[in-house]
């Protein structure tokens, strides 16, 4: 099993004070669905997101940055020092648009 963490402003919570962080955000997301704003405001910031960190479910809170909304959590990992991790090269057009690309008849 992973461990549950939670970094604020970039520094990481310590083990006991990352638990009740999680169980306070899973408490409030239960009788608020998807009120991150809510719950980032609740814990005095301004935004709170999960991310996946290298297989580590992360709760990543700022006291600056704007809440965006609630979607999947994304996956972080670390980076090849070359640069992007999108595997299409950047003179590829988006999937979406190589298929309205195609002539009709």
């Amino acid at each position: 099993m992973s461990a549950l963490k939670v970094q604020v402003d970039g520094a990481p919570l310590g083990d006991d004070d990352a638990r009740s962080f999680w169980k306070r955000f899973s408490d409030y997301m239960e009788d608020h669905k998807g009120d991150l704003a809510g719950f980032a405001k609740s814990e005095g910031l301004a935004s709170v997101r999960p991310e996946m960190h290298q297989g580590d479910a992360v709760l990543v809170g700022s006291r600056t940055a704007a809440q965006q909304a609630y979607v999947s959590a994304p996956t972080k990992t670390r980076q090849a020092s070359s640069g992007s991790s999108d595997p299409r090269s950047p003179s590829d057009p988006p999937r979406n648009a190589q298929r309205s690309a195609k002539k009709r008849r």
